[in-house]
Parts: C-alpha cells; sequence; structure tokens
C-alpha cells in the first residue's frame, strides 16, 4: 500500500486542504504519514468519521515509520488513529458524511416526513378547523357536525377545497417539522449519550423542541388557521404575512402565542413519553425488519390518541385568539368565551378530525423520520 507524504498544515485555510488530501487517500487507497503539525487540521475533518467507525487513516507501518526520518520525527508524533482503513467501496458514504453534519440530516429527513404527512392528512385540519369555528346555532354531535361539513365543503368548494390552506401547511410544516427532529436530536447527542430518555426526560425533549420550532413558525401558523377559516381571502403566504404586520403588527404575527406553547409543546412531550415507552415494551428485536415500521406506526396511533385528548382545549383557545386577535387580547377572555356560548363541550369541539390528523401525522412522521434516519447510519 502507497503512503503520501503531507507537509506541515498549520495556517488558516488548511483544513480545506486537508479535507482534499483525505479524499485522495480515500479514493486510491493510501495511508498518510503526517507530521505531528498536521494532525490538528486531520482530526478536526475526520471527527465524524471516527464517531461512525469509518476513518480513512491506518496506523504507522514499518515503512512509515522509516520514511518519517525525513521529517526528523519520531514514530510517536505521527498521527495514530486507532480506526481500520476505509476500503474503496465505502467512498461514497465516506464523502457524504463529510459532506452532511448528522443535525442536518436530522432536518432533512424530518421535512421529508413533514411534507408527505402535511399533504395527506390537510383535510382532517381544515375540518378541524371549521368545526372549532362553527356558530352555536348549527352546534351538533362531533361526528355529524364533521360529516356534515365535509359534505359541505365539497359540494360548495369542490374536492380541492378541502386541501384550502396546503400551501401555508407545507410552509409550516416542512421547515417546522425539520426544525423539531434536528433540535430533539441536537438534545439528545447532548444531555443522552448511549442511553434511551427516561419517561420524564422524553417529556421534556419533545416539549422544548416543540416550543422552539412553534415560536419559530408562530406567524405561519397565523396564516394557516386564517387560510383553512375561509374568513380571509390572502393571496399567498407572503401577502397575508405582510397584511398581517402591517395591519395588526407584530402582534397579530405572533397571536395566540401562549395557547399555541400550551397545546403543542405538552402534545409533543406526552406523544414522546408515550412512545418512546410503548416501543420499549414491544419485542422489536425478535420481529422481522420488514414488521418495525408497522408496529412503530402502531405505537405512533396509541401515542398520539393520548396526547390529542389531554391537548384538545387548548386548541380550541388558539384557535379562537388567531382568527380574532383583537376579540381576545388575553388567553382568558378567550376560556370565558368559549365556556359562555359553548359550555364545557366547546372546549372538545373538532376533537375527532384533530386527533385523527395529529395521530396519524405524527405515527407518519415518526415512522418515516426512523426509517430515514437508519437508511443514513444514524441513531434516531
Amino acid at each position: 500500500m502507497r503512503c503520501l507524504d503531507v507537509p506541515p498544515l498549520t495556517r488558516p485555510g488548511h483544513g480545506k486542504l486537508a479535507g482534499k488530501i483525505l479524499r485522495k487517500a480515500v479514493h486510491q487507497s493510501h495511508c498518510l504519514l503526517l507530521p505531528a503539525a498536521s494532525c490538528f487540521a486531520f482530526d478536526k475533518k475526520c471527527l465524524g468519521l471516527q464517531r461512525q467507525q469509518r476513518c480513512p487513516v491506518s496506523g504507522p507501518t514499518q515503512i512509515e515509520k522509516r520514511r518519517a526520518s525525513s521529517w526528523r520525527l519520531a514514530p510517536s508524533m505521527l498521527w495514530k488513529p486507532s480506526l481500520p482503513l476505509l476500503r474503496a467501496q465505502d467512498v461514497e458514504d465516506q464523502v457524504e458524511t463529510l459532506v452532511m453534519h448528522p443535525v442536518l440530516k436530522a432536518f432533512v429527513c424530518g421535512s421529508i416526513s413533514g411534507t408527505c404527512s402535511t399533504l395527506i392528512f390537510q383535510p382532517l385540519d381544515l375540518l378541524k378547523t371549521r368545526l372549532q369555528t362553527l356558530q352555536p346555532a348549527v352546534n351538533g354531535s362531533s361526528r355529524a357536525g364533521m360529516v356534515t361539513l365535509l359534505f359541505r365543503v365539497v359540494r360548495t368548494e369542490s374536492l380541492l377545497g378541502l386541501w384550502k390552506g396546503v400551501s401555508p401547511s407545507f410552509a409550516r410544516c416542512i421547515p417546522g417539522v425539520g426544525i423539531y427532529f434536528s433540535t430533539l436530536y441536537m438534545m439528545k447527542q447532548k444531555f443522552l449519550v448511549d442511553r434511551s430518555p427516561t419517561a420524564v426526560e422524553s417529556v421534556f425533549l419533545g416539549a422544548t423542541a416543540r416550543a422552539v420550532s412553534g415560536i419559530c413558525m408562530l406567524p405561519v401558523t397565523v396564516v394557516k388557521t386564517r387560510y383553512e377559516s375561509g374568513r380571509f381571502d390572502y393571496g399567498s403566504v407572503y401577502g397575508a404575512l405582510k397584511n398581517i404586520y402591517q395591519t395588526e403588527g407584530a402582534r397579530g404575527m405572533f397571536s395566540g402565542l401562549t395557547a399555541t406553547l400550551l397545546r403543542d409543546a405538552p402534545f409533543s412531550g406526552i406523544y414522546l413519553m408515550f412512545y418512546t415507552q410503548t416501543k420499549k415494551l414491544t419485542p422489536q428485536d425478535q420481529l422481522d425488519p420488514v414488521l418495525v415500521p408497522l408496529l412503530n406506526f402502531g405505537c405512533g396511533i396509541f401515542a398520539g390518541i393520548l396526547a390529542s385528548l389531554a391537548t384538545q382545549p387548548a386548541d380550541v383557545i388558539k384557535t379562537h385568539m388567531q382568527l380574532s386577535p383583537q376579540k381576545y387580547r388575553r388567553t382568558s377572555q378567550a376560556i370565558a368565551f368559549i365556556y359562555k356560548d359553548f359550555g364545557l363541550v366547546g372546549f372538545f369541539r373538532g376533537g375527532v378530525p384533530r386527533a385523527l390528523r395529529r395521530t396519524l401525522m405524527a405515527a407518519m412522521a415518526w415512522t418515516v423520520y426512523e426509517q430515514m434516519m437508519e437508511k443514513m447510519g444514524l441513531k434516531s
């Protein structure tokens, strides 16, 4: 096996040169003979590879030790990674690892899973919003109200009317779900090393990641809610954001913040707790790998139903505050209005379509996310 002599890499910008030499060594199956001054640059470049047991540099051989004399260095000053040489057939995986950070991979996987689930379950979100804003005069049972409203939307707005508001939903969910999963992955790598979270830790991780995502995407959430209500005639997501800022200011763009956090943070925390704990009870190691995604999907449905029921009142309050921010300046005002006009049942209006949507959407998002992360060689 041939060796490549590497000059000292100590100046600014030499990290990029280290990456080029590293790729050349991988493609041509060469070993690297490094002077001590270069070790830091290569350690930095190979950090991600060492974590995945894919470092492309072998330990020094007798030939390398003899050639080290040309640098006037002792063999102990050579870079001595403890990991095996990466073979030529692993070049593509190695180059991909150098280019994409694991947190970025988690963001991409989360965004793709959010895209799939949002497109499929958008009609349920629209029905939920319409049910929550019905007037008391047309109040009925949850099931009858949802079915009646479904046919009414199809009859008056066509079948595509069920996907009204899908543009702001995409604008919210694609980056929002990506932010959620990447934040969750980053916190797991920071606080949980080589172990699964406990029930309390799952609640904290899920709630914190969702709070970060929810705050970042709240202006788009306001636009999405108004699109789905049918009361506003916005031409585009950008036009809607511009109109809200000009007429209502920053307060209008972040209307319903408290109710949104009271809904989303507990939902994600409770969901992640039940999801992780349910998965621990299932014998996944004894199942056919083909059945594992189905099992994860079932665990997600169970966790989603419990989390949806616990956070439904906060979702109703959030919807009213975002549709009428001038009327409801405080969360307490929205609570008083809902209780006065609808009673306790009013806090669970739209619960059926929301439970269906949130449960199926979360189960699909987690299933797709975990499968994609597994394909990329990362632990979700």
